[in-house]
């Protein structure tokens, strides 16, 4: 069977038939990549290409509220700075790691009222020139295009009024919280119908929303029914109404709310968290009719790529019958990883993954 396009193979995993191979991508930790750098991998040659990996891109709009950015620290290990969402966060240099959020500007309703109307300012929110440089040639090489859209509990609490503050307020002033959720969500639908509007279509939207942690989640089913999922169903009848796919990918064990994305169409689902509980066959024995599912190969096991190998002929066999299944680990690439040890992981994932 000859090599696929990445978009036709993309479109038979979510239709839930077979493709001449399951497609295999990841996300990458900027640490990783520069260990990658340093262990010969060439700066001028993407990851996709040099991997071989399935060539997948992203569009994305600024929807902040450009806070003035600015270093307050900076050493050899680490790097202290203030986004344009306002959050002050603390980054490690050298280590793949989330940020550590320190401050945040927006700390009550009247600093959410300044920042949202800093939000509808400016008529340069779309990288009208990156889209016209790099589109044609997406489309020319069979590219799967995604839709970028950044709303949700996830990027509120980490990026925009902190965790603590957040989940308080979906208890005390839940109405505060549907107006960032449902403000965040109405300026991506307004730049990404602008993006279609001028021909730049895409094949799906991808939105994280981590609502999980190990073993459980930041809220109730009933918190995300009053205040999420209205928020996740709009965005996803949009989707569906330009005849495209919706993937979310949310960190943690989320088990409970899978229900109820499915009851508003969802159709796909990253990254399968195992640490956190999200056993991938069990995923897709009780939900792989219904969703696409991606991810699920434990990172833990990456630094050893005997032991990776040997999951992934565990569970990748099962995952991939009937299509609906996008090969990745369950997190990020660490720098733990070598270049070498990733090496030893794709190429097995591909004649694993093949069909026939």
């Amino acid at each position: 069977m000859a090599e696929w396009t990445t978009k036709k193979r993309m479109e038979a995993m979510f239709r839930h038939r077979e493709a001449d191979r399951i497609p295999v991508t990841d996300t990458f930790w900027t640490a990783t990549i520069a260990r990658w750098h340093r262990e010969g991998m060439p700066k001028d040659v993407s990851i996709q290409d040099y991997f071989g990996l399935d060539k997948i891109a992203t569009i994305g709009v600024d929807i902040s509220p450009r806070f003035p950015e600015s270093v307050t620290e900076e050493t050899e290990e680490y790097i202290v700075r203030t986004t344009r969402w306002g959050a002050t966060q603390k980054e490690w240099k050298k280590a793949s790691s989330t940020p550590a959020f320190l401050d945040f500007k927006v700390k009550c309703y009247e600093d959410r009222l300044k920042a949202k109307e800093l939000m509808q300012k400016g008529d340069d929110r779309i990288n009208w020139r990156f889209l016209k440089e790099h589109y044609p040639r997406w489309r020319k090489e069979g590219y799967w295009i995604q839709a970028g859209f950044w709303f949700g509990f996830d990027v509120t609490h980490s990026w925009f009024v902190g965790t603590e503050r957040l989940l308080i307020a979906m208890v005390e002033q839940p109405e505060w919280c549907m107006d960032m959720f449902n403000t965040f969500l109405e300026l991506n639908l307004k730049y990404f119908d602008e993006i279609w509007n001028a021909g730049y279509e895409f094949d799906c939207i991808r939105w994280p929303d981590d609502m999980g942690f190990k073993h459980s989640q930041f809220f109730s089913v009933d918190t995300y029914r009053e205040l999420l999922k209205p928020v996740h169903a709009k965005a996803v009848e949009w989707a569906h109404k330009k005849g495209i796919k919706p993937l979310l990918h949310s960190c943690g064990n989320i088990k409970p709310l899978i229900p109820e994305f499915l009851d508003f169409g969802l159709d796909g689902l990253n990254p399968l968290e195992v640490k956190a509980g999200m056993d991938p066959i069990w995923m897709k024995k009780t939900y792989g009719d219904k969703l696409l599912l991606h991810g699920g190969i434990d990172i833990l096991l990456w630094e050893d790529a005997e032991k990776v190998k040997e999951e992934m002929k565990r569970v990748v066999p099962v995952m991939m019958e009937n299509g609906g299944y996008v090969f990745s680990s369950d997190h990020s690439v660490p720098s733990s990883i070598s270049l070498d040890e990733y090496k030893e992981i794709v190429e097995p994932a591909k004649k694993i993954g093949r069909f026939g």
